[in-house]
């Protein structure tokens, strides 16, 4: 998918997204609660061959509560992403003289890969009941640090980060407290090339998150 048009998916989101945030403040007192988050990344770059990699996300949110049924929430979170494990890393070919033949061998490596992003989501909450809740929006990452570290070191310059920007939707559901406590399982995920190895040039490869955390919402009775 272009990158144009990953745009415009994203700003389509947006737009429904605030579009029913204008329909319901016509039927229902708006009230704003901040709140902070944080849990644990378990991520991965998909088509990579890599496996998963375990970090963490903090971060904070203002929730405007439109109705007994939705929320709007604007969130601004640190990320760490990434993935780690054993890859193919090209074929190394010979002569081979005793057998008069080419001899192919096939190097495998390991890569661990972390990305770290701010992240701005914009969350639609809907509510069935008092304490369950799903989630779902659109997000946009922001990479400010990366750290590759390739084994053998000399097939290093074989893998870097993706671009430096990530667009993706997020959904997830949740349970809240009465005493401004929640608990959250969420699935990120992202639609722009997040990891370059070129050895699979042309691969698409993608930020894929599951996050499990907790929230406190100030001012919650």
């Amino acid at each position: 998918m272009p990158l144009v048009n990953k745009i415009m998916t994203i700003k389509n989101l947006a737009i429904i997204s605030f579009s029913v945030f204008a329909f319901l403040k016509m039927q229902a007192q708006v009230t704003f609660k901040p709140g902070i988050h944080a849990g644990i990344n378990i991520s991965k770059f998909t088509n990579s061959g890599l496996g998963n990699k375990t970090d963490f996300y903090v971060g904070g949110f203002g929730a405007l509560k439109l109705s007994k049924f939705y929320t709007l929430q604007a969130e601004l979170t640190y990320s760490r992403q990434g993935a780690k494990g054993d890859i193919a890393m090209g074929s190394t070919e010979y002569y081979d003289a005793p057998s008069n033949s080419y001899i192919t061998i096939y190097n495998r490596g390991t890569v661990d890969a972390s990305l770290q992003y701010i992240s701005e989501l914009t969350i639609n909450k809907f509510n069935f009941t008092e304490n369950f809740y799903f989630l779902a929006g659109p997000f946009f990452d922001i990479l400010i640090a990366k750290d590759i570290k390739v084994n053998p070191k000399e097939k290093g310059d074989n893998y870097n980060k993706g671009q430096d920007v990530d667009l993706g939707i997020v959904g997830g559901l949740g349970y809240s407290l009465k005493n401004g406590i929640s608990f959250e399982a969420r699935i990120k995920k992202g639609l722009t090339d997040s990891f370059t190895d070129y050895y699979a040039d042309g691969v698409d490869t993608n930020n894929l998150v599951f996050q499990f955390g907790a929230t406190y919402t100030f001012g919650k009775k």
